[in-house]
């Protein structure tokens, strides 16, 4: 099987932070090729596959851009290493050891109370995998259809699912942005695992906050079909995070699958293709801000 992945990455300090605390990674593992410059790039997927990731420093949190970077580069180094783990082991060691890295250095001087989220995407054979730690998204493209396949490690989103509020009434209140869990803020995480089984023409959106707090999926959709190519998407939609307010630092990576895949099935439902492997049970109480 041929899987080929084409992917582009942009991320923006946006309109009011004096600091970039967002990371993001692009890495092919079976190369050891990683992509620094800002350029389209066409992957074949090989044995050791692709490794895509979103990294968002607390904002407020000492040293946030010093714990992404150590998020995506741990995370890189461990996938990188050769492993026989089954992939969704490897994905989820992966973070694990990240946010071990993270918590060790976070008792270093000015360093104290440092934290980031990240959301991964591991691509290798037919397959996607799915690893979550905090409110970074991850979205498909599908058939026209944009679907979030994470879901938020957030204060809002235990109060939506608890029935304590809508998703509608949660856009118009005043809560607080706040994660429940972060990488680098206790000794251990619980990775929030998926599989997704790729189909051909599949489109994958990796996202920060400030692009998903600021931008509908509506109008990521719109963004990603009108757009000629994958750097242009990205640039429209870091703008229109910006139009919107751009309050927050801005990362986008988006990914487009092709090869020797299924097609896509008219009556076949995304979620007939999403397999949850492991949700990250919330708990209010543990409390940290975004």
């Amino acid at each position: 099987m041929t899987v080929n992945l084409t992917v582009f990455g942009k991320t923006d300090i946006g309109l009011v932070r004096t600091s970039n605390q967002d990371t993001f990674v692009i890495a092919d593992l079976t190369g050891n090729n990683l992509i620094e410059a800002q350029t389209i790039t066409r992957f074949e997927v090989g044995e050791r596959g692709v490794l895509l990731a979103v990294s968002d420093g607390m904002g407020g949190a000492a040293a946030g851009d010093v714990a992404s970077a150590m998020v995506v580069e741990s995370l890189r180094r461990a996938m990188a290493t050769p492993s026989n783990e089954p992939a969704d082991a490897l994905i989820e060691q992966a973070v694990e050891k990240a946010n071990h890295v993270v918590w060790q250095a976070s008792h270093a001087p000015g360093r104290k109370g440092m934290g980031a989220t990240v959301t991964a995407l591991y691509v290798r054979g037919g397959m996607a995998y799915i690893a979550e730690v905090g409110d970074s998204r991850a979205y498909l493209l599908r058939g026209g259809v944009l679907v979030q396949v994470t879901r938020d490690q957030s204060y809002v989103q235990f109060l939506i699912d608890s029935g304590t509020m809508t998703p509608e009434q949660a856009e118009d209140a005043e809560v607080p942005n706040v994660i429940l869990q972060a990488m680098g803020s206790k000794p251990g995480v619980t990775v929030a695992l998926g599989k997704l089984a790729l189909r051909r023409r599949d489109c994958l959106l990796l996202c920060s906050d400030g692009l998903s707090g600021k931008v509908t999926p509506d109008e990521m959709r719109e963004v990603i079909l009108t757009s000629p190519r994958l750097d242009v998407a990205c640039e429209r939609l870091v703008e229109l995070a910006k139009q919107h307010g751009g309050e927050d630092n801005i990362t986008v990576v988006i990914g487009g699958v092709s090869g020797d895949l299924p097609p896509l099935m008219m009556d076949e439902p995304i979620s007939g293709t999403l397999e949850i492997l492991r949700e990250f049970t919330a708990d209010p109480a543990a409390r940290r801000s975004a």
